[in-house]
């Protein structure tokens, strides 16, 4: 038996974020410009990269959280990197006053944050994937962070991120114990994940209440251009 956060992509497709994505057979894959996430079932059958080639197209280039399986011939392993699932196991998540609900008239200027930051992949409707909160200073955005992945009965924190101005004031921290706190009002449990290499980040997670779940690799595949 696998848990839904062993491919928590693949659940949330099949369940509470469907409305966000495509699924052929035994692939999926968030709308490309929701997510560059695409999936396999566990344990994959011979004809999944086929259907994943079908649903994405071509040529697509797409990253595979969950999947450990390698891609057939052919296809280009394009970006791989190790990285860590941290889950809540002591967070104290609770509201914050100053943070503010971002919609879509914020997207610019989350775009903007997220290109001086690079906290992770974020596009014009990334939004949509769940709550974003942030903070502004003098009417300028300069932290937030949200929800991105949804598999039954967990929420992701993710695009956790602060202008280097302002760093060392414990905005990010703020942001995901109030993420956190309507992600527990749901009756969720927040997990996120991390690049093995960032281990200050790392630390300040296990530090305010998250603990390692389980080590992984986040890898991007081109398709051949001749997939079918």
């Amino acid at each position: 038996m696998t848990h839904v956060l062993d491919n928590p992509a693949w659940a949330a497709l099949n369940g509470p974020q469907a409305h966000l994505g495509e699924v052929r057979g035994q692939a999926a894959r968030y709308h490309p410009d929701v997510a560059g996430f695409a999936t396999l079932r566990p344990e994959p059958g011979p004809h999944a990269w086929a259907e994943l080639a079908q649903l994405a197209g071509p040529g697509a280039e797409v990253a595979l959280p969950g999947v450990t399986v390698d891609p057939p011939p052919g296809w280009e392993v394009i970006f791989t990197m190790a990285g860590v699932q941290l889950v809540d196991v002591a967070l104290r998540a609770e509201p914050d006053a100053e943070a503010v609900t971002l919609g879509p008239a914020d997207v610019p200027e989350m775009l903007d944050l997220v290109a001086r930051t690079d906290p992770g992949p974020f596009r014009k409707r990334t939004i949509e994937l769940g709550t974003y909160l942030g903070i502004r200073r003098d009417g300028r955005l300069v932290a937030m962070a949200g929800e991105r992945v949804r598999p039954p009965g967990w929420t992701e924190i993710s695009a956790v991120c602060t202008d280097p101005a302002y760093r060392g004031h414990g905005l990010a921290t703020r942001l995901v114990r109030a993420i956190a706190a309507g992600i527990r009002a749901r009756g969720e449990t927040p997990f996120l994940h991390a690049a093995a290499s960032n281990t200050g980040a790392i630390r300040l997670y296990e530090r305010i209440g998250f603990a390692l779940r389980q080590t992984t690799t986040f890898r991007a595949v081109r398709i051949p251009p001749s997939a079918s």
